[in-house]
């Protein structure tokens, strides 16, 4: 338990046996009203404090105020934590519990203001009646709430050494979960870190593959059933510094990701059934191979012609050394322009002006370059099975950086 509690506060005052008599007779009816007023006045609290837990939580006030009456019969009563220890162990334990239970902080503090109200408000009437002074009440007061305090400090240190403990664990469950989803564990292996994780299944899982340094950014924005762990526990590679995270239920949102991400080094997976996201990952890693990690979010989505292209990168270079021979001649830096060209060209089938908006130069330009290629290719561009391997070759930019590119093999790129 934790030592976090309030100064000890000492009254100058204490309250006569008759006076104490008097309010110890009232402790099962003050009990019964301040749970009553908590179950009434504290949302979270309308339905769980009834039936036989509303009557055990009932006896735990009335031990509690029984013991500050022991307490107040002193000459110097003085509320500290070495004074109060069974109490407030008492106490500590009902605010873990009440964090297990799903109840908030703040639900757990209202409560203790609701009670301590109607506690005051309970006694300070029977202690008037059974003779008070009014001079000693602002002493009985400030003793009353001085040890309420100390309770309330004591349940909310417990809810919330409760949440830290139960989220680091729960954290590290999900870390294992998400380790056998990757690696392709049995079924019987991940049903057990499922339950163990406290993890509801969803329909589907997405991959997002980001530097660690980003995860508190991934996080303000996926769910929050998300599971994540470092990429290097996952299986060797060049994965230092990267956290898997695994998000459900993307679909539609898929969309808002892709534009929350601009500006970052982060590559997305497609989406898949929860139990197969291992594939999700494959295909990230597959894009990090193609194009390493730029300072740029990749949907894995929009690269899907590039990674079927060059799921061979060796058939691939060798397509591509063949379909651009004619410029094989040709000074490195010339060949590289009119294979862009004529990229550019089959994609926008013939348009010049939509060729010359793409590549950023004159139509006169493109009309200039297309003159050298045609007189390079000759008939060749009127072949159709030739122009189908042209367009897989340049599926592709030349010069993207992907291994598929030849290096200048014979091409001149």
């Amino acid at each position: 338990m934790s030592d976090e509690r309030p100064a000890s506060t000492t009254t100058g005052g204490a309250l006569d046996a008759e006076v104490a008599t008097a309010l110890r007779s009232r402790l099962p009816d003050v009990a019964a009203r301040t749970v009553e007023a908590v179950t009434a006045e504290v949302a979270d609290y309308a339905d769980s404090w009834s039936g036989d837990y509303g009557a055990n939580i009932a006896q735990a006030v009335e031990l509690a105020l029984a013991a500050f009456l022991r307490l107040a019969e002193e000459p110097e009563p003085v509320v500290s934590a070495q004074r109060l220890g069974p109490v407030l162990e008492a106490a500590y334990a009902l605010g873990r519990g009440e964090a297990r239970s799903g109840r908030t902080m703040d639900a757990l503090q209202s409560a203790y203001r609701v009670g301590a109200r109607v506690a005051w408000e309970q006694w300070s009437t029977a202690a008037l009646d059974a003779g008070l002074p009014a001079r000693s009440l602002i002493r009985f007061a400030s003793l009353v709430f001085a040890y309420i305090d100390q309770l309330s400090a004591a349940s909310v240190t417990g809810h919330r050494d409760e949440l830290a403990t139960t989220g680091r664990v729960r954290e590290q469950y999900r870390e294992r979960l998400a380790w056998a989803l990757l690696n392709g564990a049995p079924d019987e292996e991940i049903a057990r870190h499922v339950q163990r994780a406290d993890w509801r299944p969803p329909r589907t899982l997405t991959c997002i593959l980001a530097p660690s340094a980003h995860s508190s950014t991934v996080r303000s924005f996926v769910d929050g059933t998300t599971v994540s762990v470092e990429a290097e526990s996952v299986g060797p590679g060049p994965l230092s510094d990267m956290t898997v995270h695994l998000v459900p239920d993307v679909g539609p949102r898929r969309s808002a990701i892709r534009e929350h991400l601009t500006g970052y080094a982060w590559v997305v997976g497609p989406e898949r059934v929860w139990h197969e996201v291992s594939g999700s990952y494959a295909r990230a890693l597959r894009i990090l191979d193609l194009y390493g990690l730029r300072p740029e979010a990749i949907d894995t989505e929009s690269r899907l012609t590039e990674l079927v292209v060059a799921a061979d990168g060796d058939a691939l270079a060798d397509l591509r050394t063949l379909a651009l021979k004619p410029f094989s001649g040709m000074k490195p830096e010339t060949a590289r322009r009119l294979a862009e060209t004529l990229r550019s060209w089959l994609l926008h089938q013939g348009r010049r002006n939509d060729v010359a908006a793409h590549l950023v130069v004159h139509p006169q330009t493109v009309r200039y370059r297309m003159a050298q290629i045609r007189e390079a290719y000759g008939n060749l561009l009127e072949d159709p099975e030739f122009v189908s391997g042209l367009m897989v070759a340049l599926a592709v930019p030349v010069g993207s950086g992907t291994p598929s590119d030849d290096g200048g093999r014979g091409t001149g790129t």
